[in-house]
């Protein structure tokens, strides 16, 4: 049976099989031998202890599309990142943070404001202004008011889609809406390894229709930027490169530099201040930690 690993935990897999349901599975040694370690979202071939029981052994891991460090999931097609427009306000700097970690691992992110029934057009224009330059889809919904699911739907359809975004914003609401299944489906596997409820701390696949699968990941209240200096900060924020390459200097950081056209677009009202002062604060965070490091 071919299937696709939906959730891992304690050493066991459950891999979900079209119209067979879910799997317990273990992973055959040969795996650890070869320090291969089977991640959420990988396809796989099992080959089945007991139907009766559901039970298994993985015995073949399929070629990955890609695989993301964070989360460790594998064969993603998108990000979808979940901020509450109000209650509480989103934070743009963790925003950001989510926004460059996905660029790094060359994952294109769709933003996603729910409890849109708790502000006014006005707010929602200016936090629509704040992105309309770097190229990200954006959408507006209202888990509390159903509105807005047909968009989110679409934006869904036929791909794997990695789901994130701080606690308290209404990724579960939504995530209920989509697949009202889900619930029950994460508490019989939660009930069969009987350790409580994961929904937090591991990620999960949820099969919401027809080749359409996302993936359910802990909430955060922090990101921490790895992998790079300060000098390639700017490669990830979007809006400037149109702009760099008019800078006087070449390697300009955008900040200090006489003549920088992308500091003309900032003061044109093209890039927006909360971007740009983001930019400044985590390039300076940067800075100071390979100072450290050194």
């Amino acid at each position: 049976m071919q299937g696709k690993i939906i959730k891992g935990i304690a050493g066991f897999y459950y891999v979900y099989v079209e119209k067979a349901g879910v799997f317990e599975c273990k992973a055959k040694g040969i795996f650890r031998k070869e320090k291969i370690k089977p991640l959420v979202g990988d396809q796989v071939e099992i080959a089945v202890i007991s139907p009766e029981e559901k039970t298994g052994n993985i015995i073949e891991i399929f070629n990955r599309k890609n695989q993301l460090i964070r989360p460790a999931v594998a064969n993603v097609d998108q990000a979808l990142v979940i901020f509450a427009a109000d209650k509480p306000k989103p934070n743009f700097n963790l925003l950001d943070r989510f926004l460059i970690t996905m660029e790094q691992q060359q994952l294109e992110t769709v933003i996603c404001f729910n409890k849109q029934d708790l502000i006014e057009p006005e707010e929602e224009k200016r936090i629509r202004e704040v992105y309309d330059a770097c190229g990200y889809e954006i959408l507006f919904v209202s888990a509390r008011e159903e509105k807005g699911l047909s968009e989110l739907r679409r934006v869904l359809a036929h791909k794997t889609t990695t789901v994130a975004g701080p606690s308290g914003v209404g990724k579960s609401s939504l995530t209920n809406l989509l697949q009202p299944k889900a619930g029950m489906e994460i508490g019989s596997i939660s009930e069969k390894i009987e350790r409580g409820k994961h929904t937090t701390r591991h990620a999960q696949f949820i099969h919401v229709e027809n080749d359409t699968y996302i993936v359910d990941t802990p909430g955060f209240g922090s990101i921490y930027l790895s992998g790079m200096d300060q000098q390639e900060l700017k490669l990830y924020f979007r809006e400037f490169e149109k702009y760099e390459n008019d800078c006087r200097f070449l390697g300009c950081s955008h900040i200090h530099e006489p003549d920088c056209r992308v500091k003309a677009a900032l003061e044109e009202g093209k890039i927006s201040p909360v971007r740009y002062e983001n930019y400044k604060m985590l390039y300076e965070e940067l800075k100071s930690t390979k100072k450290y490091e050194r």
